[in-house]
C-alpha cells in the first residue's frame, strides 16, 4: 500500500534551518509530483511547495520562497525540504503528500517549532 513517512522535525530557534525527508513507498516514485503542506495551530493546512516528477521543476508558496528548498531522490524514492531562516510563524506540523490514480495520499506528519 502507498506509504508516506515523514522525518527531520523538531526545535530550532529563529534562523535556524532543519531538513525534512519524506520517505516514499507504495507506487511508483519517479512518475509522480511531490508536495510539502503545513498546518499551524488553529490554521487550515497550507500548500508550501511542489516539485516535479523529475525534479526540474518546483514551485513555492510566496511565504518561504528563498528561504526553503524542494528535492528528490529518485533512486532513493525520498522527498527533502531543506528550510533556512526560520521564522516562528513557520511553526507547524508538515505533510508530505503525492496525488496518485486513486486520489491523494498524506505523510502523518512531522512537527516543526521554531521559537526562542
Amino acid at each position: 500500500q502507498v506509504q508516506l513517512v515523514e522525518s527531520g522535525g523538531g526545535w530550532v530557534q529563529p534562523g535556524g534551518s532543519l531538513r525534512l525527508s519524506c520517505a516514499a513507498s507504495g507506487f511508483t516514485f519517479r512518475d509522480y509530483a511531490m508536495s510539502w503542506y503545513r498546518q499551524a495551530p488553529g490554521k487550515e493546512r497550507e500548500w508550501v511547495t511542489t516539485i516535479s516528477n523529475t525534479g526540474s521543476g518546483t514551485n513555492y508558496a510566496n511565504s518561504v520562497k528563498g528561504r526553503f528548498t524542494i528535492s528528490r531522490d529518485n533512486d532513493k524514492n525520498m522527498a527533502y525540504l531543506q528550510m533556512t531562516s526560520l521564522k516562528p510563524e513557520d511553526t507547524a506540523v508538515y505533510y508530505c503528500r503525492v496525488i496518485l490514480w486513486s486520489g491523494a495520499a498524506w505523510g502523518q506528519g512531522t512537527q516543526v517549532t521554531v521559537s526562542s
